[in-house]
């Protein structure tokens, strides 16, 4: 795919590139479009959580971009650090820089992350990195099981930290719901084959699908909240830890359809 019109920091960007890399540089590809559309709306992932939407200055939706190169080296980064502010000052995140076939490598460690980065990107310039590359479902069924794993250890040993306290618990709550959200929309992802459209759908998937209470919903409500009462941690805390519970069994068991 073609973009229709390259916005200025990203042909920017390009030229900064071929400077550094001359002929080298393979491709350039914008990715991240569909949350960049929503940026102003909601939080991202990405961190490089490539999967959430990020704000640059003056609140400005941030631009992520992916660079295939045949070959990287220590003096190709050093090269970059000393474009990189003038990049964020013009909206664009710190781009992806990956040696050719590394992608492709890749995918089975990453398949959320890069398999997200192929189902939603447009080619600047040069020829498709991407060209006969998927994701395998074992290793999206094997990275969501990680992460429901992960989760649930962190919860429980999270909870013994507290000492019983509604005011640790409270904390660990709001701490965790990023990270759950990241996990339910990843679970979404796996049943239906395809990115959800916000989290809110993916939580909402997850309690149809497992026959679960509101409580997904509730806690990747709590993403972007500074704070909860104790009282309501304390409400929050057994269902919350049995969902995970209950995602962590769903994914275990899983296969297609």
């Amino acid at each position: 795919m073609g973009l229709m019109h390259i916005p200025d920091a990203v042909a920017a960007l390009e030229r900064d590139l071929r400077g550094i890399f001359g002929t080298r540089l393979r491709s350039l590809v914008v990715y991240g479009l569909r949350a960049h559309a929503g940026a102003d709306h909601r939080h991202e992932p990405q961190a490089a959580q490539h999967r959430h939407g990020q704000q640059g200055p003056q609140g400005r939706a941030v631009t992520h971009t992916l660079a295939v190169v045949d070959t990287l080296s220590i003096d190709d980064l050093r090269a970059c650090t000393v474009r990189v502010e003038a990049w964020h000052d013009d909206g664009l995140a710190t781009p992806l820089v990956l040696a050719a076939q590394e992608f492709g490598r890749s995918l089975d460690a990453f398949p959320f992350e890069f398999g997200a980065i192929l189902a939603d990107h447009l080619l600047v310039s040069g020829s498709d990195p991407f060209d006969g590359l998927k994701v395998d479902t074992a290793d999206l069924r094997r990275a969501c099981e990680v992460q429901a794993r992960g989760h649930w250890l962190h919860l429980r040993e999270g909870y013994l930290e507290t000492r019983g306290r509604g005011d640790g618990l409270a904390v660990l709550i709001v701490e965790s719901a990023p990270a759950f959200a990241a996990l339910v929309t990843s679970v979404a992802q796996l049943d239906t084959a395809a990115v959800p459209a916000d989290v809110a759908t993916a939580a909402r998937h997850v309690e149809r699908h497992l026959s679960l209470p509101s409580t997904a919903s509730e806690i990747v409500a709590l993403a972007g909240v500074s704070e909860i009462s104790s009282a309501e941690a304390e409400r929050l805390f057994t269902p919350y830890l049995e969902t995970v519970e209950r995602l962590v069994k769903h994914v275990d068991a899983w296969t297609r359809g």
